[in-house]
């Protein structure tokens, strides 16, 4: 028996970070889980799985219009077509959907109930199956769902659930907490667990497993995405394979240009991580946020003119994959050459002009005169100008937060007197 655990698709949400870009692949960004979705579809049917097993989050928040739903349930036929079951677990993104009732769903689509625990039989190949699971009736759950649940006996018990798992993991809110102990007692053969959008193999006896999300949506969910497909011989479950259905690879690239003379050399470098970010991305467009580290000489270049910097960036992606390859972001956190012991050893002036900057940071009276000097710019700005959260520039003067930006002000002045004394 085979069948394919696919957590957190989050169908027809749009992918985050590239719609404000010119050159982005807006088709793309809109229709990305889609086609993933189709790719899950067609890998469960050349694999002849006996069904799909989706623990939560197969919606995002709601259904926008019908066409979601319509576009789900053609798929869903596809599966019915080929003797494929389809199990559906509801999570917090999707626990109020009910435009999923007004459609008259195929028979293979099986969805668990929220008020208690819910089981479904079959039979596979003489081997007989028990799915159970509980959706969740609100967003915000706090109980421990598992607790409900009980193997059937005689049967291959399966569980869908949808859970954080008692916390630590910082990008998801904590719905129905339980323990990876208390699954691996609860006596079923494999667990799908969804709502963590990174796979893992939590546990081998027995499987307790998050498939991750079958399309990353940001930047935030770098690297390959997909499903599992698990395999059960003579009643045991076998390693789960991984299954990249995604159409999009999101990369975080950290470039040290630590060392670099020239801006040529510091984009070469650049240039090199494309390369490599393309090469392991499985014929797959990538989306790339480019974050430059190092003490460099081109440090004032890199940091005082973002734009010319940018379009650099953009060039070498240009150069390796203009149709490809797409700059999400680029970050600098680069520095000059000599570091604060380096330059107040020197004893000399700009040693005592080092000084007298550190010490900005804390004066009380140069910290008001900001405050007087800025308050009637941020004024005159529209409020969506403090909504985005990347710029931590605006939201830090905002905050009359100037000791953290002073801070990052002083290597770049003390180089650029240094450079022109």
């Amino acid at each position: 028996m085979k069948f394919i655990h696919a957590g957190d698709v989050h169908l027809d949400s749009a992918l985050a970070g590239l719609s404000a870009h010119e050159d982005a692949p807006l088709d793309l960004l809109r229709s990305a889980t889609r086609r993933a979705f189709t790719n899950l579809i067609d890998r469960a049917i050349a694999e002849r799985v006996a069904f799909v097993l989706f623990p939560g989050d197969l919606f995002d928040t709601g259904w926008r219009d019908f066409e979601t739903g319509i576009f789900f349930m053609g798929q869903i036929a596809r599966l019915h077509e080929a003797k494929i079951d389809a199990y559906v677990l509801r999570g917090n993104h999707d626990a109020d959907e009910d435009m999923i009732r007004a459609l008259v769903p195929p028979p293979n689509l099986h969805l668990f109930a929220s008020d208690a625990p819910q089981t479904f039989h079959t039979e596979v190949e003489g081997l007989r199956v028990a799915l159970h699971g509980q959706s969740f009736k609100r967003a915000d759950i706090a109980d421990n769902l598992a607790a409900g649940y009980r193997p059937a006996e005689g049967c291959f018990n399966i569980a869908l659930l949808h859970t954080a798992l008692g916390g630590g993991y910082s990008e998801h809110e904590d719905y129905a907490p339980c323990s990876l102990d208390e699954l691996q007692n609860k006596g079923m053969h494999y667990w799908a667990l969804g709502h963590v959008h990174e796979h893992a193999v939590l546990s081998a006896k027995p499987y307790v497993c998050f498939s991750g999300n079958a399309q990353g949506r940001h930047v935030r969910e770098p690297g390959a995405r997909g499903a599992l497909l698990v395999t059960v011989k003579h009643g045991i479950v076998q390693p789960p394979e991984r299954l990249f259905v995604d159409v999009l690879r999101w990369q975080h690239l950290a470039v040290d240009v630590g060392g670099a003379a020239t801006m040529d050399e510091a984009m070469g470098r650049v240039g090199a991580a494309f390369g490599v970010a393309l090469n392991t991305a499985d014929n797959r467009p990538v989306a790339a946020r480019v974050s430059l580290t190092g003490k460099t000489a081109v440090h004032r270049e890199l940091t005082g003119q973002p734009r010319m910097l940018r379009q650099n960036v953009q060039a070498q992606a240009m150069y390796k994959d203009p149709k490809n390859l797409w700059i999400e972001k680029i970050e600098v956190a680069t520095a000059p050459p000599r570091d604060a012991a380096a330059i107040a050893a020197r004893a000399d002036g700009i040693a005592d002009l080092q000084t007298l900057l550190a010490e900005a940071a804390t004066d009380t009276d140069f910290i008001e005169s900001l405050t007087r000097d800025f308050g009637p710019m941020l004024n005159k700005l529209p409020r969506e100008a403090f909504v985005d959260r990347d710029v931590l520039t605006l939201a830090r003067v905002a905050a009359n937060d100037f000791a953290p930006l002073i801070a990052e002000a002083i290597p770049s002045l003390l180089n650029r007197v240094e450079q022109e004394g």
